[in-house]
């Protein structure tokens, strides 16, 4: 059967596999939150059943300690690569509830639009890539190339087993190359590949300055606030402009090539724009573009801060701790233990000597990655863009973090490929997630179309890119 055949098979069933995915969405799979559980539960048995049903073998849960990830293998096309689908079946917590115009986790359609947690970031896509392979082996009996599933529960939290389950299960995640649901597409207007994204550092640090919080008319004025001395350290991580103000952080990063900033500004993009349709104030590194500065640069933000009283009314207190959440994303030639090093160093030097500073790491680091333009997934997803769109499709590096792209380049040698469909503004970790049914139906051509053209390239050149990738940065 050809693909354009299979493809109109999935575009006639488009009803039912939104009814897939709508199941999927139902399920809170949330899994920062231990009260979640059961959400995740339901969520790996879902999928557990789905890729029995398509027939793939060796169906199973990977545990590395903390959420497993759920695995399937197709391997009925010998001498033709094998390719590693990357998506992952936890979300973010729901929170503020109040702030959702329908119920998280009951899917709703207003306007095109399918809203509920986890639509965009990463079910529909998941859905889509699923319903790709089950196509291919319901219709014609094989797949183009060989196929391992490999769906991750703890992406919204950090990825924390993740070297785990790799390190385990070593031999049966060995592939040629791997595609990812997650990762998204830049812009709605034109077609976009992903060929990088930044890595990521997520700290906590805590500031005690007495054994209990204490009442601001007998101390006051006398004793140091745990309060005014994190203000003091976060006060200290940037200059007035927004720039990292961190000696050393910044100092020791290669110079952006010239190539890599041309690439940065195909990229159709107004700065005013992205920063007035948030209602934000611009804010950041003097001498790069909005969109630089978003992708090709680190950024160090607070993700949260806390101390004393925060509830309704008031209290005369002295908070005792207080508490932050940092969050650094890193970039291609910032080895992130070194970064991370010099981060805790500037916490320690800044903070009063007198009080004490407690630092977590909240997760395992990950490094930035980069894709090499020459790759037969890339190439391979041009041709299937340039050929639905009529347009070339423009190369685009992601500001956030996929940690499985540079662990399993890391481990496996094997390349990622992020071929979500996910668009920027669907409000991902934020109330009123979406994703477009327009998404869905452009994923369900495109995905058929990339493995078949997957299946045009040898072994040989997937892995001689391998080699070239370990010697040479993107």
């Amino acid at each position: 059967m050809h693909v354009d055949q299979l493809v109109l098979d999935l575009l006639g069933r488009q009803g039912e596999i939104l009814d897939d995915l709508c199941t999927f969405l139902r399920m809170p799979s949330v899994s920062p939150d231990p009260a979640f559980a059961e959400g995740m539960r339901n969520a790996q048995t879902f999928l557990v059943n789905r890729l029995k049903r398509m027939g793939l073998s060796d169906v199973q849960l990977l545990d590395g300690g903390g959420h497993p990830a759920v695995y399937g293998a197709w391997n009925g096309a010998p001498g033709r690569p094998t390719i590693l689908i990357y998506g992952h079946y936890d979300v973010m917590p729901p929170d503020p509830l109040d702030k959702w115009v329908s119920p998280p986790f009951e899917p709703t359609i207003r306007d095109g639009k399918l809203y509920a947690r986890g639509a965009s970031d990463v079910k529909g896509s998941t859905v889509i890539a699923l319903h790709a392979v089950e196509a291919f082996l319901r219709l014609c009996g094989s797949c183009p190339v060989n196929i391992k599933f490999f769906l991750e529960g703890e992406e919204e939290s950090g990825s924390a087993s993740l070297r785990e389950i790799a390190r385990r299960y070593a031999p049966l995640l060995v592939a040629d190359g791997m595609i990812s649901a997650d990762g998204g597409r830049a812009s709605l207007a034109f077609p976009t590949i992903n060929i990088g994204c930044r890595g990521l550092i997520e700290l906590e640090c805590s500031i005690r300055t007495a054994d209990r919080d204490l009442h601001s008319g007998r101390y006051g004025g006398a004793v140091r606030n745990a309060a005014h001395e994190m203000a003091t350290i976060i006060a200290s991580l940037h200059d007035k402009d927004g720039a990292i103000a961190i000696p050393g952080l910044l100092t020791a990063l290669p110079k952006v090539s010239a190539n890599v900033r041309a690439d940065t500004a195909r990229f159709p993009f107004d700065d005013a724009a992205f920063v007035n349709d948030v209602e934000a104030r611009a804010h950041g590194e003097h001498g790069f573009s909005v969109r630089e500065q978003v992708t090709l640069r680190p950024a160090l933000d607070v993700n949260g801060m806390w101390a004393g009283y925060t509830e309704v009314g008031t209290k005369t207190v002295i908070p005792s701790m207080a508490h932050a959440k940092l969050s650094l994303r890193t970039v291609h030639g910032q080895d992130p233990d070194q970064v991370s090093d010099i981060l805790k160093a500037h916490l320690r030097a800044v903070c009063s000597p007198d009080v004490e500073l407690l630092i977590h790491d909240l997760g395992a680091a990950s490094r930035a990655f980069n894709l090499p333009t020459g790759h037969p997934l890339v190439l391979a997803a041009k041709k299937v863009l340039s050929d639905a769109t009529g347009q070339e499709p423009v190369l685009v590096r992601l500001g956030a973090s996929v940690p499985i792209t540079v662990i399993f380049q890391e481990l496996f040698g094997i390349q990622t490929l992020m071929f979500g469909f996910a668009l920027p503004d669907e409000d991902i970790h934020a109330p009123n997630e979406f994703f477009r049914l327009a998404s869905l139906t452009e994923g369900l051509s495109a995905w058929p179309r990339l493995l078949a053209q997957l299946g045009e390239h040898s072994v040989d050149e997937f892995r001689s890119m391998a080699v070239a990738a370990e010697k040479v940065p993107a």
